[in-house]
């Protein structure tokens, strides 16, 4: 075989490993597409992406199916899309703590959330809101601190589990203002919240979506939340930087992920209706009624913030001392 006839055989194969890739990108997609949510039903991270697998389903012209994987912290669920063909068939409903507190929660995991996962485009998004028992004698939270300091050791700080954002915006409260309150993990929100308003707790960083309901029927007093601007669904209340604690934020999102290697047609392909979805004047309705705020963006954004939320929890997380074997 002539050097002009090598090349000639080497260029065509070459393409021809291309062009499967390339064809199954351009019919993308061609069957039911499984959205897996790594949490029980119910939840924050479940609530929004059925809101978004239902846009999703109209905008690709095929089914996205959600199917709930919890476990492990939200491992399981992660690890098994990080696993999966990344052929774009089988996709993650991915919350920022995944990226940001995971990596320094667990000693050893079997998958790394930020090198086996692919950003495709962050959803929605919502500050956490700090709440007490209406019987803590405080209306502000520069009340709480003083209340606190008056009395270490007294006061107890809920949390839905070890690890969650929840813990580690109290985490961050005890931590910037050196304060002595104990934190008490829960398995979910809803324990947690319940054992708030008897009075067996007094304090909680809750998510809006799961606590707007308990403060709007008195039932909790809210003082602030803790997002870098007021939320659209308390804005009477300050931020906890208006309320006196500059750098203060603490904030959860929610993006689709997929298996590290898919291809970028395809994750363009995903992010575009992604981009869609979330323009979805039904989806922006809902979502804000549960208190999300929408999000959007491209694949490259969401990836600037996966590093943004490791810089800014890893320290967080590295100085609380909680860890999961």
């Amino acid at each position: 075989m002539n050097r002009t006839a090598f090349l000639s055989l080497i260029a065509a194969t070459t393409l021809s490993a291309l062009l499967p890739a390339s064809v199954q990108a351009q019919s993308f997609p061609s069957k039911p597409i499984r959205l897996i949510v790594p949490y029980a039903p119910g939840g924050a991270t479940d609530i929004i992406g059925r809101a978004a697998a239902a846009e999703l389903s109209k905008t690709l012209g095929q089914p996205v199916n959600v199917e709930n994987r919890p476990g492990a912290g939200g491992n399981l669920g992660a690890e098994q899309v990080a696993r999966s063909t990344p052929d774009g068939y089988t996709l993650l409903v991915s919350p920022s703590s995944l990226h940001g507190i995971t990596p320094f929660l667990y000693n050893k995991l079997p998958y790394d959330p930020n090198k086996d996962l692919a950003p495709v485009i962050v959803l929605g998004s919502f500050a956490n809101v700090l709440v007490v028992n209406p019987e803590v004698k405080a209306n502000s939270v520069k009340e709480l601190i003083a209340l606190i300091k008056s009395q270490p050791g007294k006061y107890t700080y809920a949390s839905s589990g070890n690890g969650s954002t929840i813990h580690m915006s109290g985490e961050m409260f005890r931590s910037m203002l050196n304060l002595e309150i104990t934190h008490v993990p829960y398995k979910g929100s809803a324990p947690a919240l319940t054992d708030l308003i008897g009075g067996q707790v007094n304090i909680m960083f809750d998510n809006i979506p799961s606590a707007i309901n308990q403060i709007r029927a008195g039932k909790l007093r809210a003082l602030a939340t803790t997002g870098p601007t007021r939320s659209n669904s308390l804005p009477d209340l300050p931020t906890m930087i208006e309320s006196g604690l500059p750098g203060y934020v603490s904030t959860a999102w929610f993006g689709i992920a997929a298996p590290a290697g898919t291809p970028k047609e395809i994750i363009a392909k995903l992010n575009a209706e992604g981009q869609k979805a979330t323009r979805s004047p039904e989806f922006i309705k809902r979502m804000n009624e549960q208190g999300y705020d929408i999000v959007g963006g491209s694949a490259e954004q969401m990836g600037s913030m996966i590093q943004e939320e490791v810089r800014r929890w890893g320290p967080v997380v590295k100085a609380s001392g909680a860890k999961v074997d």
